[in-house]
Parts: C-alpha cells; structure tokens; sequence
C-alpha cells in the first residue's frame, strides 16, 4: 500500500481506538451532519471534549466541517478515509490468509503423528 495511504489507514484506526470518537461518529451517522453542541446535547459527553475529538475526526478527515447558519459550524461524515482503512485491513487479510493456512495444514499433519514433532 501507498504510504500516503497508509499514513490515513493510521489516522483513522487512531481516531476509532476511543470509544467517545465512535460514538460521534455513530451518532453523525444516524442523525447526519450535527454542531458540537448537538453532539454535546445528544451524548454524554462534555462540549469541550467533543470539540477536542472532533478536532482529530477532522485531522483523520473522517469528518467534515462546514460553516452553517448564524457561524454555528457543523459536522457531517466523510466516509472516503473509512474506505482507505478497510482497503488497507482486506489487504492484510489477503496476505495473512495464505500462511495462516499453510501453519493450518502443518499442524493438522502434526497432530495425526505426535513422532513427527521436531
């Protein structure tokens, strides 16, 4: 993978490691684009503290910001750095499959003959 790529794959599995991020995002995702505010009303979360992950669910561009009315900036998702990340993992698993069912077959063969142990 491109390591520009990879640099978002990065990005985006460091903002989904906490719990409060996914929430935000779920909830983005359920009811569309939202202010902080509205995130701070709807979840049990601090104002504050959701400005902060929304601020780093912006660097990872998992969301967007755009100016609303009365300055009232909102969030809505952007599901292109998600698809980055699942590339990345389907890619992963294409190149774990083949050894893992090599080591599979190895020690299903072990375990017929324990003599074959070495």
């Amino acid at each position: 993978m491109r390591p520009e790529l990879e640099s978002t794959a990065e990005r985006v599995f460091t903002a989904l490691a906490d719990p409060s991020r996914r929430s935000i995002l779920a909830t983005l995702a359920a009811d569309g684009p939202a202010t902080a505010t509205d995130l701070a009303d709807r979840l049990p979360i601090t104002r504050q503290a959701i400005a902060k992950h929304l601020a780093l669910l912006a660097e990872a561009g998992l969301v967007i910001a755009e100016p609303g009315e009365r300055r009232r900036v909102r969030y809505r998702l952007d599901s292109a750095p998600m698809r980055v990340a699942q590339r990345f993992l389907a890619a992963l698993a294409r190149d774990w499959d083949g050894p893992l069912a090599a080591l599979r077959h190895h020690l299903d063969g072990q375990e017929g003959n324990p003599h074959e142990h070495s």
